[in-house]
Parts: structure tokens; C-alpha cells; sequence
């Protein structure tokens, strides 16, 4: 396969520090997880990670998107990776998760690895690898160290998406406890929500603040009056798509916050931001001190990458992302 003709490009990356090897970290996972079963799975993905957004830079952003939707759910399991079964609707035919885009990207990986190294690397992990890979290649940040050791996820339900994962429409207090049952600070709530630097979204996700916000037939003050005016142009319908960030869309960068402290935030989760005095401390940081932000974004990918995760003999290692094996 071509791919292993550019594996030697990342080698670089994953060159082991021998002191470390073996060592595990909290949950079980740990740095180098495939040394020995398959030592050039990081490489792999990053490789193929590379010519896939090449060709599709749009697969950055619902790759970041996928992993956050997927580790709020039940923890970092590749539990919204699973199909609806006849007798049970999955995460991915819940309504937050109908817009997610890039399963297949997934697969792909998955097929070239089983194909190396079959039966050893999980779901869970593919998905945190290209989605390290997607932050590195969309923004300028390095290719940061991920830990491995993620098992997949049996159960996958419906209901487990509409309940945990947050709303567009969530005020501020609402994402600060929603991140807290999940093991992050407010701190790190604002840092993710950087995210929204990169991609799209579906004009039904902005619930009206562009023309009838809560039903009061005028646009949310709290929206630019001219971004309002541009979106009722864009928004044909509710299916209609919109960039998040009208800076750099296509960059992942900090351009997000200047946008927050113009009004300009797309989503009342995102302006709502503004309205605390920890999280408003936290956006000013991040609009005016870029490289600290992007550490801290790392840091936070990281340790959302590692919320609730089954390690060891916890869940299994699937044959195919979508389906559990029997």
C-alpha cells in the first residue's frame, strides 16, 4: 500500500524514549501504546491523515467535532462510530449527531490498519489520533503527544446523546456544569469552545438569534446587527450551512474569541461566554494572547481525549468501527 512508502516521513515523530516505554499513566493508557504490536500506527494515521485532507479540508473540523461528540457520551469509546441495530437507535441517529460528517474517513483508516496490524488497534484511538492530526494540520500547532490504550465501546444509545452533550442554545451556567460532570474546569470549557474557529454549521443550530429570538420577532442583541443581517441572507431554510467563524474559518486559530468580543459569535453558547466573569477573563485571554491559548487548547484536547475511557480488559477492539464484534 502507498501508505507505508510515506511512513517514513513521521518517523521522526514516533522514535521511542526508551525510559518511558512501559510506563503506564492514570486509566491505563499511555505514550507509545503500539510500539510493539504495531509500531507504526501513529504514523499510518498521520500519513493518511495528510493526503485525506488534501483532498478535503473540510475533514478537520468534523473530525474535532466527532471526538468531542464522541467523548462526551459515555466517555473517549468510538461509541458514536456505532449504526443503529433494529432493536436499538444509536448516538449517531440522535439529533445532535445527524450533521457529523467523516465516518468514512474512519473506516478507511481503520480497514489500512487492520489490513498491518489486524485486531490491535481500537476504534477509540484511531478517532483521537486523526483528530490530533486534525488540529495539527488545520492550525499551526505540532503534533502533540497523545496517550493510546482506548478499548471500544459496546452500547451506544440515542438517548445518551440527547442528554449529555451540550446545546447550542446553552447559557453559560449550563456548559460550566455540563464540563464539570465531565472533569473539566470552566477554563477549559472556554478553551474548547475555540473550536468553533473551524467549520461549519447548520443554520437550525442557531435557534432564531438572527430574526426571532425567543419569539420576540426581532434578532438576540447580543448578535452583531450586521453578521444577524448576513445570516438572514445565507439561511434559505434551517438546513442551510454557515461558517462559525468569520475570520479564518478555515484555520484553526484564536480568531474565534475576537469574534466573540465583536458579537459575533454564532451560537448562544458561544456569546453567553461573555456574560461570566471567570469565562469573559478566560475569552480576552485567548483573543489577545494567542500562543498561550493554542497550549492551552492542546492541553485541553488532550485531557478531554482521556474522559471516561475503557482501558484494559474494559470493552473490545472492533473488526469494524460501526458494528460491535460478536
Amino acid at each position: 500500500m502507498n501508505t507505508m512508502i510515506k511512513v517514513v516521513s513521521v518517523l521522526g515523530f514516533i522514535v521511542l524514549n526508551l525510559s518511558i516505554l512501559g510506563v503506564s499513566a492514570e486509566h491505563g493508557l499511555r505514550h507509545h501504546y503500539y510500539y510493539k504490536k504495531c509500531p507504526l500506527a501513529e504514523a499510518i494515521i498521520a500519513n493518511m491523515m495528510k493526503d485525506i485532507v488534501r483532498q478535503d479540508p473540510r475533514v478537520p473540523p468534523r473530525l474535532i467535532r466527532m471526538h468531542f461528540h464522541d467523548c462526551f457520551v459515555r466517555g473517549c469509546d468510538a461509541s458514536v462510530l456505532l449504526n443503529s441495530t433494529p432493536n436499538n437507535k444509536a448516538e449517531k441517529d440522535a439529533g445532535p449527531n445527524l450533521s457529523l460528517k467523516a465516518f468514512d474517513v474512519i473506516d478507511k483508516i481503520k480497514g489500512v490498519l487492520e489490513y498491518h496490524c489486524p485486531g490491535v488497534v481500537s476504534c477509540a484511538d484511531i478517532l483521537t489520533y486523526a483528530t490530533r492530526e486534525s488540529v495539527h494540520l488545520s492550525g499551526k500547532f505540532p503534533r502533540y503527544a497523545v496517550r493510546g490504550g482506548r478499548k471500544d465501546g459496546i452500547i451506544s444509545l440515542e438517548s445518551d446523546a440527547l442528554t449529555q452533550l451540550p446545546p447550542p442554545f446553552a447559557d453559560v451556567n449550563q456548559l460550566i456544569q455540563g464540563f464539570a460532570q465531565k472533569g473539566l474546569t470552566a477554563e477549559e470549557m472556554v478553551t474548547l469552545s475555540g473550536a468553533h474557529t473551524i467549520g461549519v454549521s447548520q443554520c437550525s443550530s442557531i435557534s432564531g438569534r438572527h430574526v426571532n429570538f425567543q419569539n420576540t420577532g426581532k434578532p438576540d442583541p447580543t448578535l452583531d446587527f450586521h453578521l444577524a443581517a448576513t445570516l438572514r441572507k445565507e439561511c434559505k431554510s434551517d438546513n442551510s450551512i454557515v461558517v462559525m467563524d468569520r475570520f479564518t474559518p478555515g484555520v484553526t486559530d484564536n480568531k474565534y474569541y475576537h469574534g466573540l468580543l465583536q458579537n459575533k459569535g454564532l451560537f448562544t453558547s458561544d456569546q453567553t461566554l461573555l456574560t461570566n466573569f471567570v469565562t469573559k477573563k478566560e475569552v480576552l485571554q485567548n483573543a489577545y494572547q494567542p500562543s498561550v491559548w493554542a497550549e492551552k487548547f492542546i492541553s485541553a484536547m488532550v485531557k478531554m481525549g482521556e474522559i471516561e475511557v475503557l482501558t484494559g480488559k474494559q470493552g473490545q477492539i472492533r473488526k469494524k468501527c460501526n458494528s460491535v464484534n460478536h
